[in-house]
């Protein structure tokens, strides 16, 4: 009875915690939605343009951001300990500082304004700083806490640009704002992640427990690796990864189609990027149980993940129509039919995502060589194989998201990689050192997750 009861909490805690990072998710949708509205509607057309190419600058290279939280979450929950301190800011660093190289080359080449591209440099550092932060709330499962330092940073990378453009202020004006919020926004995320920390209470959890000490810290255990640069530079290369084939079929829609279709296939990638991010808070949710090699949560990972897909590709199979018209309007509608591929392209690539997080957390070798060799192949298909039409470079991107989706199935469940976690989950309850081509690293034991702060 009790133990029902005790998972019948923790039930109630894991929606809990998955309902505050959806909302933290939407909020920053939201904002981010927020500023090409107004710019729209309070800057000159060539304003308007400088400013979303450095937005869009500034949304590649925070890709290190990214990385950084994936790899300091899955060596905290699999490790625990610090040592991301150092490695954040010299990640933060670096990007910034290769931004800054960059600055002349593409104020000239983009014809950008030169104090655009050098304010890109700091915001770059900001947000790809915070990703330390993030991944230590994430690693730690202290959801709550991290859907708060979630809602931080949007309000950090946009609030600047929203106030400006609301007074009406340039986009060098604008830019310079957010520089400023989103620098203020690293001091609040260090305080919702330092351990011991109040911000956020949970009924039943100890007053200021931690959960900072390294593993090794137990007696007869092996000692646990430190976080490293490759860590983080792998986990980068998978982001990149999982960013390029989300949009390779765009890109390669707009290069290979006729205005009017290269548009029209833009409005149903709506569609698609709808389904690949949906579920993906389930992602971000298993991560930490991803790194201690729990097989029951990976599973049910992808059963929610793939129920999603399955729901939103009926949805778009039954309102095809209606999908269009709220994607892009009546001009549209002609292309309600293929509105489940455009969906199901969605659904299977969230799957890939949640597959790679995997690899990634349970570090595995060139865990996104199977994107990068999947985006290739999209691209040699819709150039040289399929028709030039919406349909013809849909159903490219539909079998490669399907064969990606089984290769990576293949190389996650395949009977000799679920041994080889057996044997390291044994040799980590013993104390000795195993050997896993996929995951060379003994898992130490750990202590409960707290799935709230």
């Amino acid at each position: 009875m009790t133990q029902t009861t005790g998972s019948d909490t923790s039930r109630v805690r894991l929606g809990a915690a998955g309902a505050a990072v959806t909302l933290a998710t939407l909020v920053t949708n939201a904002l981010a939605y927020v500023v090409p509205v107004l710019g729209a509607r309070r800057l000159s057309a060539a304003d308007l343009g400088a400013l979303a190419t450095v937005l869009a600058l500034g949304a590649i290279a925070a890709v290190p951001g990214f990385g950084l939280q994936i790899a300091v979450a899955a060596h905290r929950a699999r490790w625990g300990g610090d040592g991301a301190g150092r490695l954040g800011l010299r990640t933060a660093a670096l990007t910034g500082a290769v931004t800054l190289a960059l600055a002349p080359l593409l104020t000239v080449l983009l014809r950008l304004p030169a104090p655009l591209t050098l304010l890109l440099a700091t915001t770059t550092f900001a947000t790809v700083m915070a990703g330390r932060w993030l991944g230590e709330l994430q690693g730690d499962q202290r959801f709550l806490r991290l859907a708060v330092a979630m809602a931080v940073l949007a309000a950090g990378r946009y609030g600047g640009l929203v106030v400006g453009l609301l007074l009406g202020r340039g986009p060098v004006t604008c830019l310079l704002l957010t520089t400023a919020t989103g620098l203020l926004a690293l001091p609040l995320l260090a305080r919702l992640a330092a351990p011991g920390t109040t911000a956020i209470s949970t009924p039943g959890a100890p007053a200021g427990a931690r959960d900072d000490q390294p593993r090794s810290a137990e007696p007869g255990g092996p000692v646990p690796r430190r976080l490293d640069a490759r860590q983080v530079s792998t986990a980068c290369a998978a982001t990149l990864a999982m960013l390029a084939i989300s949009y390779a079929d765009l890109i390669l829609a707009r290069q290979l189609l006729p205005a009017a279709d290269s548009g029209a296939y833009a409005v149903g990638s709506v569609l698609t990027k709808g389904a690949l991010w949906a579920p993906q808070v389930v992602t971000l949710l298993v991560l930490p149980r991803l790194a201690r090699g729990d097989r029951r949560a990976r599973l049910v990972a992808l059963a929610l993940i793939t129920a999603c897909g399955a729901a939103l590709v009926a949805a778009a199979t039954i309102g095809g129509e209606l999908a269009f018209r709220l994607a892009g309007g009546a001009d549209y509608l002609h292309l309600a039919d293929t509105a489940p591929i455009f969906a199901a392209t969605g659904a299977l690539y969230a799957v890939v995502f949640m597959l790679v997080n995997d690899r990634v957390a349970t570090g595995a070798r060139w865990p996104a060589a199977p994107l990068w060799v999947a985006t290739v192949g999209l691209a040699v298909c819709a150039a040289l194989v399929a028709p030039r039409t919406v349909t013809g470079v849909l159903s490219c991107a539909l079998v490669t998201a399907a064969v990606t989706a089984a290769t990576m199935s293949w190389l996650v469940f395949r009977p000799s990689h679920r041994r080889t976690t057996q044997r390291d989950r044994v040799a980590a309850a013993t104390g000795q050192t195993g050997v896993d081509g996929d995951s060379p690293h003994t898992q130490t034991p750990r202590t409960p997750s707290r799935w709230l702060p």
